[in-house]
């Protein structure tokens, strides 16, 4: 059972979202809250697999939130999703830089929703090539933050080019196939560079990757 969390303030999407992900037999929602205080207060008392949590509200906004989330030990294993109107912008990137595992628009198809739950809540992802590059197009370019690639010394050769795949938008068996290598290694790979660099899921690597100015195949 994937137990959800639904912070917006909205009223009316967070009936629309409930409607829809109560129907489903694998999801089940166990708490609505209006603002980012409230949010992470139920977060703490109902320890959900998943958070969708919209950006820009009242008392606390979204990316504080998210931020909060990332701090808590007791709290590591919990995925939050970002609700945005807008499509991708410069607040989506602060959110997933506070630890944010994806984004959402708030207008997405019914079973589009239903799929990210499921794929958010299993700890992927979920910046699609498409998102990624438009990461690249708007972030990359720019200088990379002073003393960065020193995050990154730490990675074996294998690490470092897998972490720069998972920054391309492609998945473990993608990621294999470029390596030349079986699923559960590069899987391994990813792994074992999430503990060194401290990074939640896949989508911090992305950010630590950008951040550090590393070589993304394809992103240039």
């Amino acid at each position: 059972m994937i137990r959800v969390l639904l912070v917006d303030d909205q009223p009316l999407l967070r009936s629309g979202f409930r409607s829809l992900l109560a129907g489903e037999e694998d999801i089940e929602v166990v708490g609505e809250a209006a603002d980012g205080r409230e949010g992470l207060a139920l977060a703490r008392k109902h320890l959900p697999d998943l958070v969708l949590i919209d950006i820009q509200m009242p008392v606390m906004d979204g990316i504080e939130a998210t931020r909060q989330i990332a701090a808590d030990p007791a709290l590591a294993g919990l995925h939050v999703v970002i609700l945005t109107n807008y499509g991708f912008d410069e607040y989506v990137f602060d959110a997933l830089r506070a630890g944010a595992a994806g984004f959402l628009v708030k207008d997405i198809e019914p079973e589009d929703l239903l799929h990210a739950v499921r794929v958010a809540a299993r700890g992927d992802a979920l910046l699609s090539p498409s998102i990624t590059r438009k990461l690249i197009d708007r972030y990359v370019a720019r200088p990379p933050h002073t003393g960065a690639d020193a995050n990154l010394k730490g990675l074996t050769n294998r690490e470092r080019e897998a972490v720069a795949l998972v920054a391309q938008g492609l998945s473990n068996d993608e990621i294999a196939d470029r390596m030349v290598i079986s699923p559960l290694t590069a899987k391994t790979h990813i792994n074992r560079a999430m503990t060194k660099l401290q990074a939640r899921d896949r989508a911090q690597l992305v950010v630590l990757a950008y951040e550090s100015g590393l070589p993304v195949p394809g992103g240039r």
